[in-house]
């Protein structure tokens, strides 16, 4: 990490060297001032998220209705995971672009300052809009996140409400997505090469195409839900010469490569983390470079693999099955290239490295359990069952969210200029393992044994099982107060962080890495 300027980004200071007040903030349109408001949206998101991941928990602790019906039990899973994966991963990935790009690529800020303050601002008020389902008649949202027909189709105006915030949501990331795209292409430092940028810069170049190419596949699925709502159209509606499994080939063509923009750039934070405390270079860069320009385009192709079950003929089955276990190459070169450059380094375990290695090694359990699901035969019987449930929150919680914290824990020196907590870090990553274990773990077997998703009762038998998860649940969401307390806590003051606050591994990340990343071509590399 280039530590140089630790203590001129702990916040944006103006012409005259005042800090700026409240109002000077929010109306910023210094990266990282805007890098710093994604970050805390999606902080708030992702408690607001988690509290109704509490209450799924809680209801499910034993047989029967105990809290809510079920279709208020609905209404919690649909808008725990429509505010999790747009409200929370997606910005906060969002924040940590604005704020390391421009450092790593040597560029003043991003492309389009004004466009990135925009960009952010339609963040609050799609949030806004989709918290506030909850309060109208008929409440919140009760058909899945997907959004399928003809169940989507039965709603108050909640359901127009929801369409609209994620009109909103993809706007935004279209426009942060450009955004990004120019500042890479066009503002890289003199000598920079594409081949020369740090892996996180590539995750986001290729991440941010995939955000132009599929959001407005999502807008034109949601924008013909929205019509046929309301305006008298037919596209889903079967009795009127539609078709309802439309959606969902749109739909999925959209939702599978959103699967990877949510944990391509964790893939980029792990390949920065990682190097620094192995003080080894990355080892395979070209590789690691194509292995993810291969997922992103293995995405697009990938789609109906969600769809096994709706009677597609058996050469679509036969397609997307090997398709869906081709993405399994690139992916492994990535985790072979992450153990490869563990091996024989001089390692320590701060809490960066201590995310990242649990990344590493829960990330292959959800790919392994998605290769499971990707034969045919085993998917038609797991479809809709809490197997799926596992496999998805090991990608994505320990994906995406485990790889957040780890660079969050990376990069808050470089960031606040003070040092967090290491003990209370160590302790927070702990909790979370063990915990997220624990609530997610048994699902798998609840699943095998025939579990369904998205019902707020079930038969006897699974009963100890899921009160093993609401067990592991409860503790992995009050972990994350520890995780709150330890952000706030460092952003309000601490040790000062100085200018080598790993000891000597943010040097080597830029002096040591091959091919060299930013700030190399001003210090040639200690290894070539």
């Amino acid at each position: 990490m280039n530590t140089t300027t630790v203590n001129d980004t702990a916040g944006h200071h103006d012409e005259h060297g005042a800090p700026p007040g409240i109002m000077r903030w929010l109306t910023s349109t210094n990266h990282k001032d805007i890098g710093s408001l994604y970050l805390w949206f999606s902080l708030f998101m992702f408690f607001f998220a988690g509290a109704l991941a509490m209450l799924i928990r809680a209801e499910l602790f034993q047989p029967g209705l105990q809290l809510f019906q079920p279709g208020v039990f609905n209404q919690l899973t649909t808008m725990h995971g429509l505010i999790m994966i747009f409200g929370a991963i997606m910005p906060a990935l969002v924040g940590f672009a604005n704020w390391q790009l421009p450092l790593m690529i040597g560029a003043s800020d991003m492309a389009f300052p004004r466009l990135n303050n925009w960009s952010f601002w339609l963040l609050p008020a799609a949030g806004i809009l989709l918290i506030a389902t909850f309060f109208v008649p008929g409440g919140a949202i009760a058909g899945g996140w997907t959004m399928y027909p003809p169940l989507f189709m039965q709603g108050g105006i909640a359901y127009d409400m929801s369409i609209m915030a994620i009109h909103i949501l993809g706007i935004s990331s279209i426009m942060g997505a450009i955004n990004i795209i120019v500042t890479i292409l066009n503002m890289r430092a003199p000598g920079m090469g594409l081949m020369k940028m740090p892996l996180f810069v590539w995750t986001w170049l290729i991440t941010a195409f995939l955000l132009v190419a599929v959001m407005p596949v999502l807008a034109c699925a949601i924008t013909m839900l929205l019509t046929d709502r309301n305006f008298g159209t037919h596209f889903f509606d079967a009795a009127a010469g539609g078709d309802a499994v439309m959606y969902q080939h749109i739909f999925w063509f959209f939702g599978h490569p959103e699967v990877y923009i949510m944990i391509l750039p964790a893939f980029g934070i792990v390949s920065t983390i990682i190097p620094a405390f192995a003080r080894k270079p990355l080892f395979g860069y070209v590789s690691m470079v194509y292995a993810v320009a291969s997922i992103a385009f293995l995405s697009f192709i990938v789609w109906a693999h969600h769809m096994f079950t709706t009677g597609m003929p058996v050469a679509g089955q036969l397609f997307f099955m090997y398709t869906t276990m081709l993405i399994a190459i690139p992916t492994g070169v990535k985790v072979f290239n992450w153990v490869a450059t563990l091996w024989r380094g001089s390692i320590t375990f701060e809490t960066p490295m201590l995310f990242s290695l649990a990344f590493v090694f829960l990330f292959a359990i959800g790919g392994f359990s998605g290769m499971v699901l990707a034969l045919v035969p085993v998917d038609i019987q797991l479809q809709d069952t809490y197997y799926v449930v596992a496999h998805f929150h090991y990608v994505l919680f320990s994906g995406s969210a485990m790889a957040i914290m780890g660079g969050v824990y990376y990069w808050l020196p470089k960031w606040t200029g003070h040092m967090y907590n290491e003990k209370l870090g160590k302790l927070h990553f702990w909790l979370t393992a063990i915990a997220f274990n624990i609530t997610f773990f048994p699902m798998h077997f609840l699943g095998l044994a025939g579990m369904p998703r998205r019902i707020p009762d079930y038969a006897l038998q699974f009963a100890e099982f899921n009160m093993i998860s609401s067990l592991g649940g409860f503790l992995l969401g009050a972990s994350q107060l520890l995780f709150l307390y330890i952000v706030i806590k460092c952003v309000r003051g601490g040790t000062p962080a100085g200018n080598r606050p790993w000891d000597g591994a943010d040097t080597l990340e830029w002096t040591q890495t091959s091919p060299p990343p930013y700030h190399s071509f001003v210090t040639p590399p200690l290894v070539k």
